[in-house]
């Protein structure tokens, strides 16, 4: 098994990045069969708990309030409702539960009380339990952990020098501040970024080195394709080539060889071949079910004829073992 490495440099990523196009994803498949089983893919589902509205000015996000888009704004769903949708996604294969809300920041009021209890609820279900909620403090993140979550999802979204070209109301360190505060809570870190913002290939090549040279790498690493929609400042940014998710999902696998990498947004608009590429060079997991957040994703149906035909099967949930956190709420609960 690889040695996990946290001092890349650069040189040495870019040097990985730019590999000749087969070499690279045969590369990148032999260190996947090295420290994975390469035909398990997690299946999560991503569910929008509160939709738009959202202050922050992401670039791509139609979820911002001030951007012109055909967003229907929802207020902060019922913890019912939730529990109906995760149970839906468990039986349609999903072992992970992904709640996201369009908050800049988490605030310490009813409404973050409601997704502490959502988080105690879904974790009953016996799946792993990710929340994206924008900006944490240590407590919260330590309130989550208390509650049975699983993970904490917070992108970089692209490099430091480029990131205040996508978002200018808050800073790249804010992200970094974050994710440490999850750690702190000893959560299991979800971060990634990107593809196709109009970033130059230095951009990828520096956002995966943030990535790989943290203490500890994220534990999974979600590769995002843009999906442009019409009302934001990307709307007419061209779909990024098959070849360069390649590229990136190849690189994540081999400078990050025990992390999951996910094959995200834009996945709607990929052939079976085309993500079979990305499978082949190390992708290990997908979000399922019609939407991703406000953007449309393959059904689990679709999703499902797919694995039988590349020969993939679904990762059950807590593959490596239930964290302490979760086994201490489960006792307690017993």
């Amino acid at each position: 098994m690889q040695t996990l490495k946290h001092d890349w440099t650069k040189e040495e990523i870019s040097e990985i990045y730019h590999k000749p196009f087969l070499d690279l994803v045969y590369q990148a498949a032999s260190v996947h069969r090295e420290n994975k089983d390469y035909a398990e893919v997690q299946i999560s589902s991503l569910i929008s708990i509160k939709t738009g509205g959202c202050a922050e000015d992401c670039s791509y996000c139609p979820q911002a309030a001030r951007y012109q888009t055909d967003l229907t704004v929802h207020a902060l769903m019922q913890v019912d409702q939730v529990v109906s949708a995760a149970k839906k996604a468990k039986d349609g294969g999903a072992s992970r539960l992904c709640m996201g809300a369009a908050w800049r920041e988490v605030r310490d009021n009813k409404d973050f009380d409601r997704v502490i209890d959502m988080v105690k609820s879904v974790n009953e279900l016996d799946m792993e339990v990710c929340c994206t909620l924008g900006m944490l403090t240590e407590s919260q993140a330590q309130r989550l952990a208390d509650a049975g979550l699983y993970a904490y999802n917070h992108n970089l979204d692209t490099s430091e020098d480029d990131y205040k070209r996508i978002i200018s109301t808050r800073t790249f360190d804010d992200r970094l501040n974050t994710i440490k505060n999850v750690r702190k809570a000893k959560l299991t870190v979800c971060s990634g970024g990107i593809v196709g913002l109009g970033e130059t290939v230095e951009d990828r090549v520096s956002m995966l080195q943030t990535l790989a040279n943290m203490e500890k790498h994220p534990e999974s690493v979600p590769i995002n394709a843009l999906v442009p929609v019409k009302g934001t400042p990307l709307e007419n940014q061209p779909r990024i080539p098959i070849w360069e998710m390649v590229r990136m999902i190849a690189t994540a696998r081999i400078i990050m060889p025990q992390s999951v990498v996910r094959l995200s947004a834009g996945r709607n608009e990929m052939s079976t071949l085309e993500q079979a590429f990305c499978f082949m060079a190390g992708a290990n997991s997908i979000f399922a079910g019609d939407k991703l957040l406000t953007t449309p994703n393959p059904a689990f149906v679709d999703d499902m004829a797919m694995f039988e035909l590349l020969g993939l099967k679904p990762r059950e949930a807590f593959k490596n073992g239930k964290p302490e956190n979760v086994t201490k709420l489960m006792k307690a609960e017993a």
